[in-house]
């Protein structure tokens, strides 16, 4: 495991240590959830897909939760009755929560399970006021000339 060093970022940066607190955690952390497999896809500047393979797995044992920066899945399998008796078990059905840190402004649009996938949509929306605005300065009066759409 490598070790980083994040005081020059802390020097010459203000605000920047929450981005160098959780590239610890990622580094710290080596027990990286593996199951169920997914993809995070880039859709467009500002969409993207997170795709679960959850064959198996019935809308009615998935539970999907944003809390502040984190968005997590859970996938708790309901117990049978009769237990089945198995000549081959490729398809694995146990339990699972999964945790994705999302950035500033990502929100989740939608969630749709077909064909064994569960597709999660984000979206990223950065408020009109933290967009970048050029501003004309006259005098003392100071107009806002566009906002430039980031």
């Amino acid at each position: 495991m490598q070790n980083f060093d994040f005081s020059p970022l802390y020097r010459s940066a203000i605000g920047y240590d929450r981005l160098a607190h959780m590239m610890d955690e990622a580094l710290r952390n080596d027990a990286q959830p593996s199951y169920p497999p997914y993809n995070i896809e880039l859709l467009g500047d500002d969409q993207y897909r997170i795709s679960m393979a959850v064959a198996g797995f019935d809308r009615s044992e998935l539970d999907i939760e944003i809390e502040r920066d984190t968005l997590k899945v859970v996938g708790r399998k309901q117990r049978a009755d009769a237990k089945p008796t198995f000549l081959h078990r490729g398809i694995a059905t146990r339990d699972f929560e999964h945790r994705f840190r999302l950035a500033d402004h990502v929100k989740v649009v939608s969630a749709a399970l077909e064909n064994g996938l569960l597709n999660i949509e984000l979206v990223r929306e950065i408020p009109e006021v933290l967009k970048p605005r050029k501003i004309a300065i006259d005098g003392d009066n100071v107009h806002m000339l566009e906002r430039r759409v980031a």
